[in-house]
């Protein structure tokens, strides 16, 4: 690895304008060489709003999570000088950018592969995790940790990874079921992981995914039927 090493950091956004500037403003950029926003089919000005705060921006017309997150990948692997390391942070201001240096940390001074910043090992603002969200995290990382024998605390979405080990474990779901499949790809490729403690606050804006039934309904099955799938 490079030093510095050079760190990319993928946003996936769909319609988050009022918080999506603040993200890219917040994150520590002595650490972060490229940000990369994958505009996700927004009918707002999130693609404005992300471009004047230093963000590069890909368009993503195909709705989902994944779909946003593969779109910035795509764009990483076409630089001219590869990433290190992978970043990926939510564009709602949920999580604390300016604690990437913490996720990163592991990767740099362990040599270790993917980090998941946990929400449960963190300080979490009271209503910034609903009872699904909570209660979904709770019951997918004991089923990975009996099928599995991984231990994790969550499914967060603040994370780093080697861009290789990313490159390799052949990601592909397109929506909800994102965060597990690494995890789980990463089980079965043999990857070293460990998790860092991330504070959590309440997001800006509604959630496409626990802030409606359908979402909270779909994710809940995409991230039951990864864990039996990649067995």
């Amino acid at each position: 690895m490079k030093n510095p090493p050079k760190v990319v950091v993928i946003i996936p956004a769909v319609n988050e304008e009022e918080s999506i500037g603040k993200v890219v403003e917040a994150i520590p950029r002595p650490l972060v060489d490229t940000i990369i926003v994958g505009n996700n089919g927004s009918k707002d000005n999130t693609a404005e709003v992300a471009k004047k705060a230093g963000a590069v921006v890909v368009d993503e017309s195909r709705p989902g999570y994944g779909w946003a997150c593969l779109k910035g990948m795509e764009y990483a692997s076409q630089m001219d000088e590869k990433p290190d390391i992978i970043v990926f942070i939510d564009g709602d201001f949920s999580d604390y950018p300016e604690e990437m240096p913490n996720v990163v940390a592991p990767i740099l001074e362990n040599d270790i592969d993917l980090v998941i910043g946990s929400r449960a090992l963190g300080a979490k603002e009271k209503g910034s995790m609903t009872f699904p969200q909570r209660f979904g995290n709770w019951l997918a990382t004991r089923l990975m940790r009996l099928f599995y024998r991984v231990r994790y605390t969550d499914l967060g979405p603040f994370r780093a990874i080697k861009y290789d080990a990313l490159m390799n474990i052949g990601m592909s779901d397109k929506t909800y079921g994102w965060t597990i499949e690494m995890q789980l790809r990463a089980a079965k490729h043999k990857l070293t992981y460990t998790e860092v403690p991330v504070n959590y606050k309440r997001r800006i804006g509604k959630s496409k995914v626990s802030g409606t039934i359908k979402g909270t309904i779909l994710a809940g099955y995409k991230i039951i039927f990864a864990i039996f799938k990649y067995l």
